[in-house]
């Protein structure tokens, strides 16, 4: 074995049993660095260290290596799907790792189909008097995210939203069902405009009765489990049956439908109705990045696809089955990777079309997962060779995409890292902050925090503040207050690690580069602040507004003493500083609205307060110029109204409040 690693850890590799189970490799930090799963724990563990491996990738991580765990499993699927769990929830460094983006949307349709007729048009029902149709007899079709009730029924998942948007156009246009929510439902008076543009039966107004509704509702849900053709002959019945009973109208009805979904299944070109539910992946690999392509077929339509980037791939690459003479291309390693993470808690197909040939092993411990036989199909042929070479295209425009993209906000990184000579040993990890303050002319003040790093902005650890205890419309003592209470805790951390040697786990890391928003009077602020705790100046660094506060005339104004610096209106760093500094300010303000937002709607509250009737309500609205007015005066304000009394103001301030 390998003599650096230490005593314990060979002991350790030596104990091992020969059972399956997962494993996994700590650095001297305690980073986990690779989680990896093994029918046989004892073989697959001892062979990272019986040999050496020289500069290889698998080399560089195993002389990392300084503890490890395992847990032992009773089979294969579940060293699967522990493994998985544990990549996701550890990030390791060496693993091939999927986001945990799973939020698919789905096709609802709500409501129960009627054992008898609700409202049966053409019923005995005196003049003028008009029965309200119950809204759960007539199914809605709806757009969805999230977790499936019973109650209702769930179609797709589907790859997007405007794929879901585009079923439901559908069923408006060849079934007419209805997609308004319940109260309009309930008080409709006449048919809307759906009704007229054909896109609904309005059974809103007894336009159609349930036993009809209850047919379309049943022809849709089979049509979009795959039976297309079977609702077609159906249809084409019921239109012949209509017209030999002289029924002219309802076969027109009926022959309109057909019309309609003739047309939609000749567009689709849904031919191939062996294959209803099928998911396609293709991968590509190119410049150490990845993506994954999935494109779904449910009910034999094809509804779209996905692209999926894995991060650590060029890390991760060669890793997998180190005991083994021939690994795996990097392309496999990706698509089993995504296979293993995606399909942890996401509805799939039994059948599988890939690009690339996949384990026996993982199959079958999908297939014990979802307790049903999962094929995957490499080579395939006819309708799925077509499916398939449209997500290979797919893959190679959404890679192509996304090298250029980050190639020129890469560019743009080194460019601030050069202008500001920052020491950032690696441009990925270079981590900037940026903050704004934001408020309606002093009122709902609020400041934002958004990140920059890894060369695009971290949506995840953004953060707004809610500015309390200042003079209305004072930034300066906002930003005071932000600066404080973003790093107070952290300068704090690293002045006792500075005494104790060892700094806290999770406690954080400074930017290498603090923006603010505003010249040298918000710059003066965060200087007195960062002194007050010890931090470095000259991470401080303001955005100030160039002449005529035109774009691309910003100058950068320091705390530690520098001159001023104007970079350049066609400047790639210039550039990146204003694409921060205009999310921290759209952040700041869509905060800022939203905290507006509240006053408002609590002051609509008015006519729910006891004791305010008509009247009243018109001569507060009137003393305070609305209800937002009254909601920001105080409870003496409200009691100076003729006919408020101090019992009433008291309880119309608790009440929006």
């Amino acid at each position: 074995m390998i003599s650096e690693h230490s005593e314990d850890l060979l002991r350790d590799v030596a104990a091992l049993p020969p059972l399956p189970g997962v494993y996994r490799y700590f650095d001297a930090q305690g980073q986990v660095l690779y989680v990896g799963k093994a029918i046989n724990l004892k073989k697959r563990v001892s062979s990272y260290f019986q040999k050496n491996h020289g500069g290889t990738r698998i080399g560089h991580m195993v002389s990392k290596i300084v503890r490890l765990e395992t847990t032992v499993v009773r089979s294969e699927a579940e060293a699967l799907l522990l493994e998985n769990n544990l990549i996701k929830t550890l990030n390791p460094k060496y693993n091939i790792l999927f986001r945990d983006d799973k939020s698919y949307p789905y096709l609802k349709m709500s409501g129960q189909a009627p054992k008898r007729p609700a409202l049966e048009g053409g019923s005995d029902v005196s003049p003028g008097v008009r029965l309200v149709p119950n809204p759960n007899a007539f199914a809605r079709v709806s757009y969805y995210r999230g977790g499936v009730e019973k109650k209702h029924r769930y179609f797709g998942p589907y790859p997007s939203a405007w794929a879901v948007k585009e079923a439901i156009l559908l069923m408006q246009k060849v079934f007419r069902l209805r997609t308004c929510e319940d109260p309009v439902f309930s008080n409709r008076t006449r048919p809307c405009l759906l009704y007229q543009i054909k896109r609904c039966s309005a059974p809103c107004v007894g336009h159609i009765n349930a036993a009809d509704y209850a047919q379309d509702v049943a022809n849709a849900e089979r049509f979009l489990r795959g039976d297309a053709r079977e609702v077609m002959q159906e249809l084409e019945v019921r239109m012949m049956a209509h017209a030999e009973k002289l029924e002219f109208e309802q076969a027109a009805e009926v022959r309109n439908q057909v019309a309609a979904l003739s047309n939609v299944l000749h567009q689709q070109s849904v031919d191939n109705v062996s294959d209803r539910d099928v998911d396609i992946l293709a991968v590509k690999v190119q410049g150490g990045k990845a993506c994954v392509n999935l494109a779904m077929v449910r009910g034999g339509r094809h509804l779209g696809d996905r692209p999926y980037f894995p991060v650590h791939v060029e890390e991760a690459a060669g890793l997998e089955d180190a005991d083994e003479l021939a690994r795996p291309s990097v392309e496999v390693q990706v698509l089993e990777a995504f296979l293993a993470q995606h399909y942890i808690d996401v509805p799939m197909p039994s059948v599988l079309v890939v690009s690339e040939p996949v384990g026996r092993d993982l199959l079958k411990a999908l297939s014990e997962q979802i307790g049903l036989k999962v094929s995957a199909i490499h080579q395939p042929r006819e309708q799925r060779r077509a499916w398939l070479d449209m997500a290979q295209t797919n893959a190679a425009l959404q890679l192509a995409r996304l090298l250029a993209e980050e190639g020129s906000q890469q560019a743009r990184t080194r460019a601030l890292a050069q202008a500001l000579d920052l020491a950032v040993d690696q441009l990925e990890e270079l981590r900037i902050e940026c903050f704004d303050i934001s408020h309606t002319a002093g009122e709902n003040t609020q400041a934002s925090c958004v990140v920059f790093h890894h060369h695009k902005m971290q949506n995840a650890e953004y953060r707004r503040y809610n500015i309390e205890g200042i003079t209305g419309g004072d930034d300066y003592a906002a930003m005071r207050q932000v600066l404080l209470r973003r790093y107070s805790k952290l300068a704090e951390a690293l002045n006792d690690a500075k005494h104790s040697g060892t700094l806290p786990a999770g406690t954080g890391r400074l930017p290498d580069l603090v923006l603010v928003d505003g010249g040298k009077g918000q710059v003066a602020m965060a200087r007195e602040v960062f002194v007050s705790l010890g931090l470095d100046l000259s991470l401080i660094v303001g955005v100030e507004k160039g002449e005529g506060r035109k774009v691309g005339l910003e100058e950068l104004v320091f705390a530690d003493g520098r001159d001023k610096v104007y970079l350049g209106a066609d400047s790639a760093a210039l550039m990146l500083v204003a694409q921060i500094r205009d999310e921290a300010h759209r952040f700041a303000i869509t905060g800022m609205r939203a905290q507006r937002a509240k006053v408002r709607v609590g002051g609509g509250k008015l006519e729910e307060i006891a004791g305010i009737g008509p009247k009243r309500r018109a001569k507060l609205l009137q003393r305070f110029g609305g209800v937002r007015g009254v909601a920001l005066a105080s409870a003496e304000d409200i009691a100076s109204v003729e006919g408020i009394s101090r019992e009433l103001a008291e309880d119309i301030y608790r009440a929006l409040h």
